[in-house]
């Protein structure tokens, strides 16, 4: 093939490929030229994650106060990555939406995302579920992150717990000896989140004087049924040897509450206890706090996260700084947006 042949196949392929950027910037302007909502596709990683379904619940709720700008689009990635990759795939085949908003399958898959979207030049906010490699994000102008330090929510678990063990050291030292003896429900094995909550809610413990031992810990892949079955054998092998059970999120609490009260604990009330913490305060958490079932958790709130990726995902599409008249603000990363947690535990 003469270099003449070959440079025309390259300015071709170039031309295609600017043809392509092209018609997806059109499309985007010409929706919002009409007066038409803007689509978005919301990719979650699964629809029966308790906090997942609550922030799904929350972007309907934004698009029906915001009636006319915007349309989301949901896809269940049911915790399956290659799922996930074919209806990515699938859209941007298709190239019909204006915004990609995707909680990831696997934090593993961030490259391989913003590589697929950047060829057509879709605006793509990752949230939630922490990609591994930030450096990803900021290979693609059009992409950001939106989600919260998971350090954070490790050290407001420990503060719960420090703050019933000076309150009612008496009955949850059951052994007496002057240690906390505690079982850790984690999320996945290598995800950020479940690792840095996992890490800095002992830490936090550890700094306040109090003197920790690890049980057991188990991973229970944030699911409540995983975390009941866990519990059940745990508590049958190390019964009164169990003081605290620190879970990741809230889900595998309520399952390790579900299990104790099968065998007499956690029912309120007079009845035996044993200190239960999550993450993410959801509706059911919450009840159970305000009947002194659960110790208490950590507000992750579901609102909050909806209406950022709104306001973000809006700035993206219109091709305006993402942080254009909102108080976010980027951290160390210059692509990540980081939400703050609250501690949420019984008054």
């Amino acid at each position: 093939m003469s270099k003449k042949i070959t440079t025309i196949i390259i300015i071709m392929i170039a031309a295609a490929m600017l043809i392509s950027i092209n018609q997806s910037n059109i499309m985007a302007s010409s929706r919002i030229a009409e007066g038409k909502p803007i689509k978005a596709a919301v990719l979650l990683y699964r629809f029966d994650d308790a906090y997942i379904s609550l922030v799904r619940e929350n972007l309907e709720k934004i698009q029906k106060e915001n009636e006319g700008n915007i349309e989301f689009i949901f896809y269940d990635g049911k915790n399956d990555q290659s799922i996930q990759d074919k209806d990515i795939n699938n859209l941007i085949e298709k190239q019909d939406v204006d915004l990609l908003l995707v909680n990831l399958v696997q934090t593993t898959s961030t490259q391989s995302v913003i590589n697929k979207v950047k060829g057509i030049n879709i605006p793509v906010i990752l949230f939630n579920r922490e990609p591994v490699a930030i450096d990803s994000i900021r290979s693609y102008n059009k992409a950001c992150y939106i989600g919260t330090e998971a350090e954070e929510a490790g050290l407001l678990q420990g503060k719960v717990i420090i703050n019933a063990w000076n309150k009612n050291k008496t009955a949850m030292d059951k052994n007496k000896d002057d240690i906390l003896q505690y079982v850790m429900l984690m999320g996945e094995q290598n995800n950020l989140e479940a690792i840095k909550r996992t890490e800095y809610s002992i830490l936090k413990i550890n700094n306040s004087g109090i003197k920790t031992q690890e049980v057991a810990l188990r991973v229970c892949d944030w699911n409540e049924e995983e975390a009941r079955n866990v519990t059940k054998t745990l508590f049958l092998q190390y019964g009164n040897k169990i003081e605290a059970i620190i879970a990741n999120n809230d889900s595998m609490a309520i399952g390790a509450i579900k299990a104790l009260q099968e065998y007499g604990y956690n029912k309120g009330g007079k009845t035996p206890n044993i200190a239960v913490v999550g993450v993410d305060a959801i509706p059911e958490a919450q009840e159970l706090i305000k009947q002194g079932i659960m110790t208490g958790s950590v507000l992750q709130d579901p609102y909050e996260l909806a209406k950022a990726l709104y306001s973000v995902g809006i700035n993206l599409v219109s091709n305006k700084n993402p942080l254009y008249d909102t108080e976010y603000k980027f951290d160390q990363t210059g692509v990540s947006i980081r939400l703050p947690y609250h501690e949420y535990m019984s008054k």
